[in-house]
């Protein structure tokens, strides 16, 4: 009965999930809806569908999604609450980032808190697997701050799409932030030609002080290449106020105008060589997986140090162990 009562909510939530077939009409139930959805989506995604279930087509349809991790991202929100355009969110844009590393890289927690109250401003720069993620997520659990989390894509160069994303982060922790003000200032505003509007951005943070605000931009270099891109960072880093950090993760490295700002201390960059695992903690990570120092000490000069491949490797050898116990009993059984 459990499973039918968590099925059945899950299917009530999606005809309200379709915005675009009757936006005035779901629009006012739409945070039920994800709601409702929310709480249904851990019980399914770990359930087995019943064999003798008839209701295949759309059941299977919504496991499928949720195994495939497909499904929030068909979770929208509406950005219309604060006087903004009737543009809809990806939640999961906004969405924090979950730490998956399983050691805490101490080390590097202790550069961004000193990053934070000295500096404005951090950059993490690193390639994909190098740990920038896991990093910043496990920092933002620890800091004390409310956590204003925005995964960029491609497409966000469209400084529309880009800003909007990025006020409704900070929305999430203070409702105020932005206003009519922004959005009649976004629509103005020459793509060349950010700063003001970086002043004005810089103003909504001040009046709308609150708690301490840790802004996350992740994946930033995505859209380096914008027009607006520099013009806006090189105005708005250097004012942000002192209760708010901003974060930013980056693939490669930022544009001219914005490294030069780390030699006037309003920026702190962590790169690939800082990301990477020192020996004592890869130790400390393949202690987690009950193997040796010396299989840590090869691993680390195999992997220089990066840690998706580090942790690849602990897993796998762990794996290997695992098995060799079964193996040999199998063997002494014939």
């Amino acid at each position: 009965m459990r499973w039918q009562a968590k099925r059945d909510t899950a299917l009530n939530a999606i005809p309200e999930l379709k915005p675009k077939k009757d936006p005035k009409r779901c629009r006012a139930s739409l945070a039920t809806a994800l709601q409702k959805s929310r709480s249904a989506l851990p019980f399914l995604s770990n359930s087995r569908i019943p064999q003798g279930d008839r209701n295949t087509n759309v059941l299977d349809a919504i496991y499928l999604k949720i195994k495939l991790r497909r499904y929030r991202e068909m979770l929208i929100v509406e950005a219309t609450s604060h006087g903004l355009s009737n543009m809809q969110l990806i939640v999961d844009k906004l969405t924090a980032a979950k730490n998956e590393s399983a050691v805490s890289r101490r080390r590097l927690i202790a550069l961004l808190e000193e990053s934070m109250a000295t500096c404005s401003t951090t950059i993490v720069n690193g390639r994909a697997g190098s740990g920038k993620t896991s990093l910043i997520s496990d920092f933002a659990s620890r800091c004390g701050r409310a956590t204003a989390w925005y995964k960029v894509d491609a497409p966000d160069g469209d400084p529309s799409v880009f800003f909007r994303y990025l006020i409704a982060a900070i929305r999430q922790h203070r409702p105020q932030f932005g206003g009519k003000e922004l959005e009649s200032l976004l629509t103005t505003t020459e793509e060349s030609d950010f700063s003001m509007f970086a002043e004005a951005f810089v103003y909504e943070l001040l009046k709308s002080q609150k708690e301490s605000l840790l802004i996350v931009i992740e994946d930033l270099h995505l859209v380096y290449d914008a027009p607006w891109l520099v013009s806006f960072f090189s105005r708005v880093l250097p004012l942000l106020p002192a209760d708010v950090h901003m974060v930013i993760t980056s693939r490669t490295l930022p544009p001219a105008p914005l490294w030069r700002m780390r030699s006037k201390q309003n920026l702190t960059v962590i790169d690939e060589p800082e990301l990477a695992f020192t020996r004592q903690e890869a130790i400390a990570l393949f202690d987690l997986h009950g193997l040796s120092r010396e299989q840590a000490t090869i691993a680390l000069d195999h992997t220089h140090g990066r840690a998706h491949a580090l942790a690849a490797c602990a897993e796998s050898i762990q794996m290997e162990q695992d098995d060799q116990p079964t193996s040999r009993h199998v063997t002494a059984g014939n």
